[in-house]
C-alpha cells in the first residue's frame, strides 16, 4: 500500500515541479524512478531497491507478467489519446516542411540510427531498427515546456510544435509494427510464414481499430451512452479493444488502439473534446506512475551496459548528425533561413512515447529471451534524458547565439472574434502586424478564417492558450468578449504571459454607467462597451483614417467622437508607419506631428 501511494504522490509532485519550473515532466519522473530504483541500491543497507517493481520474477510490486500487463494497458490508453490528436486536415495544412520532417526526416532517423546501433553495439538488425523506430518521436510534452519561454518567430515555433504533435502517433505506429515483426519472427525465423503472421497482425489490428472507432462514434452520435458515462465508457472501450485485438492476434492491441484513436479523432463528434480532456487527465496519472515504475525497474547492471564510449558515439550521431541531416534535407528550398534550420536541428528532445514504449518492448523481448533486448530500455532512456537535459539547458542560449530569439514581442492576441474584432484584426494584418483571434464560438472562428485571419477555437478557461508555443511572439493582449467577467479573468490570467507591452479590456456596461473607467486597462473611449462596439461595426464596418495636425486637433477629434457615439478611435499610426493601440483617455500621450488617427464608424470632419 505504501509503495503504491508513494508512486502516485511522487508522480504528481514531479508533475507539479515540472509545471512550476517549466521543464518537461519526463525529466523529474525518470530521475525519481532512478533514485528510488537502481541508485537506491548504492545506499540501502542490504543493497536492495527502495522500490522494486519486479523481484526474482515472482515477487515485488508487480510479480510475474503483471508489470508487463499493466504497462501494456497504460501505454495503450496513452497511445489512444495520442491518436485522438492526429487530425488529417492538420497534416494537409501544416505545409511541406513539416510534412517532410515527419516522413523524410523520420526515415533518415530510422535507417541512420538503426545502422549506427547495429555497427556500434553489434546488435541484431531487428533490435537496432526497433531502437531507431523508438527514437523517431519527439512529443509536445517535452517540446512545449522548453520553448514556452523562448520568444521565436511563428514559423520556427510552428515547425517544432506540429512536428512533435504529428510524429508522436506516427512514430508509435512504426515502433509497434517493428516490434510485432520481431515478435512473430521468434517463432517463424523471418520466413514466409513470419511475413504472413505479420500481415495477420496488421490486418486484424487495423480492422478492429477501424470497426471499434466507428462503433463508438455511432454510439456517441446517437446518444446511446449517457453523458455522465461517456468518459469511463470510452476508457472501457479502449481496454476492451486492446484485449480483443490481442486475443485474435497476439501483440496487435497497441496497433488497434492507435488506429481507433486516429479514426475517432477525425470524426465530427461534439463530445470529442470532453473525451480528450478526460484522456489527458488519465494520461497524466498513468505517465506519472509509469515512468517512476519503469525507471525503478532498471537495474544497475543495465546502466553499466551504457558505461562505454560507444554510448557517447551513438548519442552524438543521433543528435549531431542524423537530426541536422533530416532537418536540412526536409527544409531544402523552404523559406527558412540557415540559422533557423540550425536551431530546429538543435531542438529535438525525445519524449514520453519513446521512453514508455521502449520499456514495454524491452521488457517483453527480454522475457522472450531475444538477444540484445536488454539494450533497448537503457539506450532509449539515455537518448531521452540526454536530449531533454541538453535542450532544456541550452535552447534559450542557442536561440540567442543564432539570432532566432525575438528581441521584441509585437504580436497582438485578441480574445473574442466578434465582427468588431475581425474588423480591426483585418486592418492590423493589412498593416503587417501579426494578430491572432481567440474564441470558443466555432462560427466566429470560421468567419475569421474566411477573411484570411489567424484564428484559434479555444476556451480561455482551459490550458490550451498556456501551452500554445506559437504565441511566444505576442506582446499585446486585448480582451474584447461580450462578458465583463470573462474580460477581467483574461487579464488576470494572461497579462503576465501575453501582455508584455500592454494588456487591455473593454469597459463594462456597469463601468460606463458609473463613470468608473480605468485608463491603464480600458480600451478605446470610456463610452464604448461591447454593445456599442457591435452596433458601430454593424452600421459602419470600415476603419477610417485622419491625419492629426496638432495635439489640440487630436483632443478635438476625441471630443467629437465621444459626443457622436457612432465612431470609436482604435489606433494611432506614427510617421514611421507603426501602429499603437489607444487605451481610454490617453489624451496626454506624447504627440508627434504626422500621426494618423484610425477609427471605426461614422466619418467625422
Amino acid at each position: 500500500m505504501l509503495e503504491l501511494a508513494g508512486i502516485i504522490i511522487l508522480g504528481i509532485i514531479a508533475q507539479w515541479f515540472a509545471w512550476r519550473f517549466k521543464i518537461p515532466a519526463i525529466l523529474p519522473l525518470i530521475l525519481i524512478g532512478l533514485i528510488v530504483g537502481p541508485f537506491s541500491t548504492l545506499i540501502s543497507h542490504d543493497g536492495t531497491k527502495w522500490l522494486e517493481p519486479v523481484w526474482n520474477g515472482t515477487e515485488g510490486l508487480f510479480p510475474g507478467e503483471r508489470l508487463f500487463n499493466f504497462v501494456s494497458l497504460a501505454i495503450g490508453i496513452i497511445l489512444f489519446e495520442g491518436g485522438l490528436t492526429l487530425k488529417k486536415e492538420e497534416i494537409l495544412n501544416v505545409g511541406p516542411v513539416i510534412l517532410k520532417l515527419i516522413t523524410l526526416g523520420s526515415l533518415i532517423t530510422f535507417f541512420g540510427a538503426g545502422i549506427a546501433a547495429h555497427y556500434i553495439f553489434d546488435l541484431s538488425w531487428a533490435i537496432s531498427l526497433l531502437f531507431s523506430a523508438l527514437i523517431i518521436v519527439t512529443g509536445p510534452t517535452v517540446i512545449a515546456p522548453i520553448l514556452r519561454n523562448i520568444p521565436l518567430k511563428k514559423d520556427i515555433s510552428a515547425v517544432l510544435k506540429w512536428e512533435s504533435i504529428l510524429i508522436d502517433p506516427i512514430g508509435a505506429l512504426v515502433a509497434v509494427l517493428v516490434f510485432e515483426f520481431i515478435s512473430i519472427g521468434e517463432g517463424y525465423e523471418y520466413t514466409k510464414e513470419a511475413f504472413v503472421e505479420f500481415l495477420k497482425i496488421v490486418i486484424i489490428g487495423i480492422s478492429i481499430g477501424f470497426t471499434s472507432a466507428y462503433g463508438l462514434y455511432y454510439a456517441i452520435k446517437n446518444s446511446l451512452i449517457p453523458h455522465y458515462l461517456l468518459n469511463v465508457a470510452t476508457l472501457a472501450s479502449v481496454l476492451f479493444v486492446f484485449v480483443l485485438s490481442d486475443f485474435f492476434a497476439h501483440e496487435s492491441g497497441l496497433l488497434s488502439v492507435v488506429i481507433m484513436g486516429m479514426v475517432l479523432g477525425n470524426k465530427k463528434a461534439k463530445a470529442l473534446k470532453d473525451i480528450l480532456y478526460f484522456k489527458e487527465s488519465i494520461s497524466v496519472l498513468l505517465i506519472s506512475i509509469l515512468f517512476i515504475l519503469l525507471a525503478a525497474n532498471i537495474n544497475i547492471s543495465d546502466l553499466i551496459l551504457l558505461n562505454r564510449k560507444e554510448t557517447l558515439i551513438l548519442f552524438a550521431i543521433v543528435i549531431f548528425v542524423l537530426r541536422p541531416l533530416g532537418v536540412f534535407i526536409s527544409t531544402y528550398k523552404s523559406g527558412l533561413k540557415f540559422n533557423e534550420k540550425i536551431f530546429i536541428s538543435w531542438v529535438g528532445p525525445r519524449g514520453i512515447v519513446a521512453a514508455g514504449i521502449a520499456s514495454l518492448f524491452g521488457l517483453k523481448l527480454t522475457m522472450q529471451g531475444e538477444p540484445g533486448a536488454e539494450y533497448i530500455t537503457p539506450l532509449v532512456f539515455m537518448i531521452v534524458l540526454g536530449t531533454v537535459l541538453l535542450n532544456a539547458t541550452t535552447a534559450r542560449l542557442f536561440a540567442k547565439l543564432f539570432g532566432v530569439f525575438l528581441k521584441s514581442s509585437d504580436g497582438i492576441l485578441v480574445i473574442g472574434a466578434s465582427s468588431f474584432s475581425r474588423l480591426i484584426a483585418t486592418y492590423l494584418k493589412n498593416n503587417n502586424r501579426r494578430v491572432v483571434l481567440i474564441d470558443s464560438n466555432p462560427k466566429s472562428i470560421e468567419k475569421a478564417k474566411e477573411l484570411g485571419l489567424e484564428a484559434i477555437e479555444s476556451n480561455v478557461y482551459s490550458d490550451e492558450l498556456i501551452d500554445n508555443i506559437e504565441l511566444n511572439d505576442v506582446g499585446y493582449l486585448l480582451a474584447l468578449t461580450s462578458s465583463a467577467s470573462v474580460n477581467r479573468f483574461i487579464l488576470e490570467r494572461f497579462s503576465s504571459m501575453y501582455g508584455e507591452h500592454g494588456a487591455f479590456r473593454l469597459i463594462s456596461t456597469e463601468e460606463v454607467l458609473e463613470g468608473n473607467h480605468k485608463p491603464d486597462i480600458n480600451l478605446f473611449t470610456h463610452n464604448d462597451d461591447y454593445i456599442n462596439l457591435s452596433e458601430v461595426a454593424r452600421d459602419y464596418p470600415i476603419i477610417n483614417e485622419i491625419e492629426i495636425t496638432s495635439k489640440e486637433h487630436y483632443k478635438k477629434l476625441l471630443g467629437q467622437i465621444n459626443f457622436e457615439k457612432r465612431s470609436i478611435p482604435v489606433f494611432i499610426k506614427d510617421p514611421k508607419g507603426e501602429i499603437h493601440i489607444i487605451a481610454t483617455l490617453l489624451n496626454d500621450d506624447k504627440f508627434e506631428k504626422g500621426n494618423i488617427l484610425m477609427y471605426v464608424g461614422k466619418t467625422i470632419v
